[in-house]
């Protein structure tokens, strides 16, 4: 038996059953492309799908609608692939194993997906229901959003006629997004030499964080590990000869870390100083944390083994003094929009290999100036660290609209619907209104969604009240005539 089986709207949830069946992280999204073209080709709908796997599929007006002007529904078929670090699963190659608690759909031990699975099971449903009144609707579903959206930016809209556009990617019911930030990735790269040494091998591990989303959750400035591993490691440093023979943290350039490991040779008379220092600066980041973070602890393990291969130690000061001067976090506040982030960045993934130390950031900003400003002081820090530099990923903001009769309507829609004002808010996280507005010249744009909490990571949970409600609220909105 279906585990959503009974939940309502049953069609969403059956497409979004499916959709969780078929692997789709980010970079892997090819079967769940086929699986949309493939649904489109059986009801006879028009379909493209370009060479990069995104998808447009259109469905003409329903009678009556004819005259009305057409809409777009959007959303991204990537998800954020986490896992718990003992979960016996391959997101590549197996589908997420669901489960129901109360209101809440979840996944076991790894992330849901929510993040946009949601989006292609309210289209696809929609697509489905004959019943269902509308204009001309025209669907993209694009790929890799949350790895720089590139989808967006290659998609071809020339042959779509709709200027209004409901993108179906935020995660708070009663809000309307009408803006967000631009963003860019930016990885550094230091090369290290190695040798073989001798010592006492520790592992050093942080755990217990929180993380979330580095635009959604930024701002209540929860511990990043690789940010609080990088400042464990330079004060140990200082009373200790550190040598790095592995590191590693994060899964994701736009989630905040929530798990960082380092192992490394000390002296061998230095045990007793390390554990000293350990638990000091446990003491500290606990007593720091407790309010906004207050799940992390460390663990320190010493490894039966005495000689490995590890960083020379001028290349593991130099690593681990660039580790802990990245910078982190909140930059900048708005001075416009009260409580909005506006310029930020997140150091999401560490990893150190044979040769060379990586190390990936995600920046937003809503002001593209303050962007390109935090994109050169990180240019300028690798350069002075003798590591290479590259920015990928690049998208714009989607600057509110102070006039939008459709973002009107659909506020007029809920307000007759719930007896209450709508939230018209302005968002940190990155959307693809930007890049499909830059596009299209005249696209009016509104963002909305279900309820979700914790996306991108795998406490991920999707509200199924919410979900039941946000169609409702859909389906009344297309269903409207512009006289």
């Amino acid at each position: 038996m279906a585990v959503t089986e009974g939940l309502k709207p049953e069609k969403v949830f059956y497409y979004f059953e499916k959709i969780c069946g078929i692997p789709h992280g980010s970079g892997n999204v090819g079967r769940l492309s086929d699986y949309l073209a493939e649904f489109a080709s059986d009801r006879g709908l028009y379909c493209i799908q370009d060479e990069w796997k995104n998808i447009i599929i259109v469905k003409e007006a329903a009678q009556g609608y004819e005259t009305e002007p057409p809409i777009i529904l959007q959303g991204h078929m990537d998800m954020v692939a986490v896992k718990k670090p003992d979960a016996d699963i391959d997101m590549a190659s197996q589908g997420l194993r669901l489960a129901v608690e109360g209101d809440y759909l979840y996944a076991e031990d790894t992330s849901l997906g929510g993040d946009d699975g949601i989006a292609v099971a309210y289209a696809l449903a929609i697509l489905e229901d004959e019943e269902i009144l509308h204009p001309r609707l025209e669907v993209i579903v694009t790929v890799d959003e949350e790895t720089g959206m590139d989808g967006a930016k290659k998609l071809d809209v020339s042959g779509l006629q709709g200027r209004r556009m409901l993108n179906l990617d935020s995660e708070e019911e009663g809000v309307i997004l009408a803006g967000c930030a631009g963003g860019a990735r930016v990885d550094w790269t230091l090369p290290v030499r190695r040798e073989q040494g001798e010592g006492c091998l520790f592992a050093l591990r942080i755990k217990g964080l929180a993380g979330g989303h580095s635009g959604c959750e930024i701002h209540k400035e929860r511990g990043n590990a690789n940010c609080c591993l990088g400042r464990m490691l330079y004060e140990l440093n200082e009373v200790l000869e550190i040598r790095l023979a592995e590191l590693r943290g994060g899964l994701a350039d736009n989630a905040i870390p929530r798990e960082a490991e380092a192992v490394f040779l000390i002296p061998e008379e230095g045990e007793e100083l390390l554990r000293r220092q350990v638990g000091r600066l446990e003491a500290e980041l606990r007593y720091e944390l407790q309010t906004k973070d207050p799940g992390v602890f460390v663990e320190l393990e010493r490894l039966p083994i005495g000689c490995c291969s590890c960083v020379v130690g001028e290349d593991s000061a130099r690593l681990i003094g660039l580790l802990f001067g990245a910078p982190d976090g909140v930059q900048a506040m708005s001075a416009d929009i009260e409580g909005l982030v506006e310029t930020s960045l997140n150091l999401g993934i560490v990893k150190l290999a044979r040769e060379a130390v990586g190390m990936q950031f995600s920046v937003r900003s809503s002001l593209e100036s303050a962007k390109g400003a935090v994109i050169k002081k990180l240019e300028n820090l690798a350069r002075m660290a003798g590591a290479s530099c590259q920015v990928r990923g690049d998208y714009p903001g989607w600057a509110y609209q102070k006039a939008s009769p459709f973002r009107d309507l659909t506020a007029e829609v809920y307000r007759r619907m719930y007896g209450r004002e709508p939230r018209i808010e302005a968002i940190h996280a990155g959307l693809e209104c930007g890049i499909l507005a830059h596009k299209m010249p005249g696209l009016e744009c509104i963002s909305i969604g279900p309820d979700m909490k914790d996306i991108h990571t795998t406490e991920e949970r999707l509200s199924i009240s919410s979900v039941e409600r946000v169609w409702d609220y859909v389906i009344e909105i297309l269903k409207q005539k512009s006289s």
